[in-house]
């Protein structure tokens, strides 16, 4: 690989006698890592089920490497939702925030929404999740894969650190703040990164964490917690940001991070954030630190989110379809319509007014004339104990391959909306018509 000379000066300056260790692992291949999801499958029973050689990853109970032959996003596993592709040492600031359940999590900067999956999975979907992007066309991938993972309770938005912090003011439990940076940690992976470096560098990048971390801060309550990490090895972007961002706000702390097997400290005085170096470990890197809101202002009162009353005329299609289909019931008190979709609302939602948001809660389904049309996400948020009307199909079928093509299946099904599922594990919709059974599955999902 070939290093842009300024970046490798300034790598020997920080490494001084591993630099040559760090260079020569650029030339190996990159590790394949993915997350089983905890919402679906425990890692356990995924381990012994998936058909992948898989070896865990130290610092995660439900993450693995798997081998560059193996291809596990075109398994159906992976459209079922059991498991999200990540980069083994991204896995490290999710599973650091300490999460407990019906917590209030914000991730600040989601997109594409990989750590977004691993916290709504640790929630339980309990609590609320707010996932925000800047930009609205990455937000549209944190949907997606929310969706996919089956979470219920989150809050898709797109709006910048600094408006949301006039809504939030002390409202989140937890905060993670993955902020962008110059990504010197993703040149093996990516090597388009170098030319990103070259065009912005390390200032840029620097000046924009400067602006999050505040209003992240403002964000938390007081005894909540904050992880801040990135994928860069810049002292300026990682160990001199959490210096310049203490001494600006005194009521922070750093907090000691589990070490494991290749973990190294954060440099000077920063020993409690840890870096993790691909010459050190088997990952790309990343500079993590766990900070500690001792005090603040108290979080001001919320207004929660203003619901309005839905007769069961306007949702009377939703309920048939629910008695017909499903085994479980929904609190209509936390529905909401909008151009006939309907939502479920997470509780402790806030009124979101004047925000862009891009899916608010559970989208559930159509509320159409003739009937309810179910959505893919409420497909993949429910399991098999919640549903009446299911195909089970096992993994080797081939009508699973052909499912996810968008083909039409000739299998026997009760009259009406039927799950489809691989195993186990909800795939999508399929519907009874007559002598025909009519393939629902999301088509901007189909297997290409």
């Amino acid at each position: 690989m070939t290093l842009p000379e300024q970046y490798q000066n300034k790598m020997k300056t920080l490494l001084k006698d591993d630099y040559k260790e760090y260079l020569a692992s650029l030339d190996k291949p990159y590790y394949q890592g993915l997350r089983s999801n905890d919402l679906k499958i425990d890692p356990s029973t995924f381990f012994t089920l998936a058909p992948f050689q898989l070896e865990p990853i130290l610092w995660t109970n439900n993450g693995f490497y798997y081998s560059r032959e193996e291809h596990p996003a075109k398994h159906p596993y992976y459209h079922a939702g059991l498991f999200y592709i990540q980069e083994p040492s991204a896995m490290v600031p999710a599973t650091i925030l300490p999460i407990e359940k019906g917590d209030k999590v914000l991730d600040l900067c989601a997109a594409p929404g990989g750590k977004s999956t691993q916290l709504g999975a640790r929630l339980g979907n309990t609590g609320l999740l707010v996932s925000n992007d800047i930009s609205p066309s990455r937000a549209k991938a944190i949907v997606k894969n929310i969706e996919l993972f089956g979470i219920r309770n989150s809050i898709v938005m797109s709006e910048s650190p600094k408006k949301l912090e006039s809504y939030f003011d002390g409202f989140f439990d937890k905060v993670l703040v993955d902020a962008p940076c110059s990504g010197e940690g993703m040149f093996r992976k990516d090597s388009s990164m170098i030319k990103n470096w070259l065009d912005y560098g390390v200032s840029y990048y620097e000046a924009l964490q400067k602006e999050i971390l505040p209003s992240a801060a403002k964000m938390l309550k007081p005894n909540g917690y904050m992880v801040y990490s990135t994928c860069t090895f810049s002292v300026e972007e990682n160990e001199k940001m959490i210096e310049w961002f203490l001494k600006c706000n005194p009521n922070f702390e750093l907090i000691d991070i589990d070490s494991y097997d290749g973990f190294e400290n954060g440099l000077e005085s920063l020993t409690q954030a840890k870096r993790l170096w691909p010459h050190r470990i088997k990952g790309e890197g990343h500079f993590v630190a766990l900070l500690h809101k001792k005090d603040g202002n108290m979080p001001k009162e919320y207004h929660p989110f203003p619901f309005q009353k839905i007769s069961e005329k306007q949702i009377s299609t939703f309920f048939d379809f629910q008695k017909d289909v499903l085994n479980c019931q929904f609190d209509t008190n936390k529905m909401m319509i909008i151009q006939d979709k309907l939502y479920l609302l997470p509780s402790h939602t806030p009124d979101l007014k004047g925000l862009r948001i891009q899916r608010s809660g559970w989208y559930m389904g159509e509320l159409k004339k003739y009937g309810f049309e179910p959505s893919q996400a409420l497909a993949s948020g429910l399991n098999i104990n919640e549903i009446n009307k299911m195909i089970t199909l096992p993994v080797i079928d081939q009508n699973v391959i052909k499912y996810l093509k968008g083909e039409s299946l000739n299998l026997d099904a009760p009259e009406g909306y039927n799950m489809v599922c691989v195993d186990d594990f909800s795939l999508g919709w399929a519907k009874k018509t007559g002598n025909i059974l009519k393939n629902k599955y999301c088509a901007g999902w189909r297997w290409q």
